[in-house]
């Protein structure tokens, strides 16, 4: 391979995202001086970005070689996978290829952008719909998730085929959607598969992922337990399998359906104008759901992983028109993404508060992950054999656990990658060539700014140890103002000695060359933070600002 890290006679893997963490898929395969890229999604920040709600991959590896860009394949419609297309997609100035599901919330995305007539958006059909972008023909594969539409691609290149599976499950019983059966999966690996390029989310469960079949079940079972009470769903919008599961609950059960939360409103109109969903029940407001008998009402509603400003954290408050008593009913239909769980501990403390029931997957099965199990692993190996394993959508953990699990089945080759690594796939022996810049962005504001820059440094040590503005006027007296430090009652008395600190520091700054503004402002920030670390053991960022006209001698 070339410095410029052009792909000449041979087919490379590069992972700009989703390699090392679950979220913010971002792959790239290069063959014959192109690359295509499979996924442009994003992930949603953590307490580790103060003030940032999105976080994306950065592509400047891409971005320099814009020119060599094909387009940009989109496996399905979940955030991690298309989150970030408003955001760069212009940009890289590539078309887009979806299913139809998937396109149509991406135009939405796009339209919301104000960008939709620059975007080239292509609508490829959801059975095994096949195009060709210069040396890769693409097909897709579709498999269970828990989305409509969720495919795999099946990537045809001069030097061997891809299985990229995207996010993925086995499921007897999907309710939404015809997956690719195991005698065409066998086919498939009949005719030799060079890569599986793998989901490793759920490698570390010695069960089968379950299926939405069960889930339907579960569900009837726990909403007909409770006649005569309100009973309240909660599950990821996105899931239109789980969406036609509570549509027929409500209809067997009695009850008439009431959808509280914008992005369940969205979906369920994106999933009937593509064919989906369109034997729902007619939806009730507000309203009519409250002047029901409290039996009559079955309520689906955004908010299972504790977000603030979701429709279930508002019902947990009393802050919205839907209202629980005690003795109501909610079924976490979803299950708890890692990171939320104080999110969620708040809203479920707040149901508990006023008496209403809670069930969760744990205590029934009401959900079912989207992703695999070993044995759905192990029976994709079986179908497909694939010369090389190269474990994706995981945490390091994962993804060694999968190539580890692979090899034990027979897989030749396992290789563990992250985000920054290209893997040469062939010709030859697999393995990392080199590696790349394969940092963070983050929305902050309307700015899309580095994950380690100024800012975002800035406001964490701003958040951890507060902050000391020192004022110097004409003749350079301080003027002290305190945020942040756990001081209360004896402040006046620190703003006290820092100040007569700062004053002692500049009195002792002599020399011939006299006192230089650089000088005074290093000497009283020194002086403001020693005295705010000895009163209060925090070191706090000092901002010293020096009045126009003051004296430096």
């Amino acid at each position: 391979m070339k410095k410029d890290c052009t792909p000449e006679n041979e087919l490379l893997f590069l992972a700009l995202g989703g390699s090392g963490e679950i979220g913010m898929n971002v792959n790239l395969y290069g063959c014959d001086g192109k690359w295509l890229m499979v996924d442009l999604g994003m992930t949603f920040s953590g307490n580790e970005y103060p003030g940032v709600d999105l976080v994306f991959a950065d592509l400047e590896f891409i971005e320099e070689r814009a020119d060599d860009l094909l387009g940009i394949v989109l496996t399905h419609a979940h955030e991690d996978h298309i989150g970030a297309v408003p955001y760069f997609a212009a940009e890289l100035g590539v078309p887009l290829y979806a299913t139809p599901f998937t396109a149509d919330l991406v135009l939405r995305k796009l339209e919301e952008a104000g960008i939709a007539g620059e975007i080239e958006l292509n609508v490829i059909p959801d059975d095994h719909g096949s195009f060709e972008l210069g040396s890769f023909g693409i097909t897709y594969i579709p498999l269970a998730h828990s989305i409509a539409e969720g495919n795999a691609l099946l990537i045809e290149t001069p030097y061997g085929r891809i299985f990229h599976t995207g996010d993925w499950k086995l499921d007897e019983e999907p309710i939404i959607g015809e997956p690719t059966t195991a005698e065409e999966l066998t086919e498939i690996g009949d005719e030799g598969v060079l890569a599986l390029v793998c989901d490793s989310t759920n490698v570390f469960n010695t069960a089968s992922s379950g299926s939405e079949g069960a889930v339907y079940r579960g569900l009837m079972e726990e909403v007909a337990r409770h006649p005569g009470k309100r009973v309240l769903v909660t599950t990821f919008a996105s899931n239109v399998a789980r969406l036609q599961t509570l549509g027929d609950v409500a209809k067997e059960t009695g009850r008439q359906l009431c959808v509280a939360g914008r992005s369940l409103d969205r979906i369920i109109e994106v999933a009937q104008d593509n064919g989906y969903l369109t034997d729902l029940p007619d939806l009730i407001d507000f309203d009519t759901a409250m002047s029901l008998p409290r039996g009559e009402v079955l309520i689906l509603a955004t908010g299972g992983q504790g977000e603030p400003r979701a429709a279930l954290a508002r019902i947990a408050e009393g802050n919205h028109p839907i209202e629980l008593v005690s003795g109501d009913v909610v079924l976490f239909s979803s299950r708890q993404i890692p990171g939320n769980e104080l999110s969620i501990g708040r809203v479920q403390n707040q149901l508990a508060s006023r008496g209403i029931t809670m069930v969760t997957d744990r205590q029934s099965e009401i959900h079912v992950s989207g992703h695999p199990g070993r044995p759905d692993l192990e029976a994709l190996y079986g179908w497909l054999r694939p010369e090389i394993l190269v474990p994706v959508h995981g945490e390091m953990r994962h993804m060694r656990e999968q190539a580890k699990f692979g090899r034990s089945t027979g897989i030749p080759q396992a290789v563990v990658q992250q985000n920054g690594d290209i893997v040469r796939l062939a010709p030859g022996k697999a393995g990392k060539l080199a590696d790349v810049r394969a940092g963070r962005l983050v929305l902050d504001g309307d700015i899309i700014a580095p994950a380690d820059g100024d800012a975002i440094t800035m406001r964490r040590r701003l958040a951890r140890d507060g902050l000391l503005m020192v004022v110097l006027d004409q003749s350079l007296q301080p003027t002290i103002e305190a945020i942040g430090l756990p001081l209360d009652e004896d402040l006046p008395e620190f703003l006290a000695e820092a100040q007569s600190d700062i004053v002692d520091a500049l009195r002792k700054l002599k020399g011939r060359g006299g006192r230089s503004i650089d000088d005074v402002h290093e000497a009283a920030r020194l002086a403001a933070r020693r005295a705010a670390q000895r009163w209060s053991g925090k070191k706090p960022q000092v901002k010293v600002i020096i009045l126009p006209g003051s004296s430096n001698r």
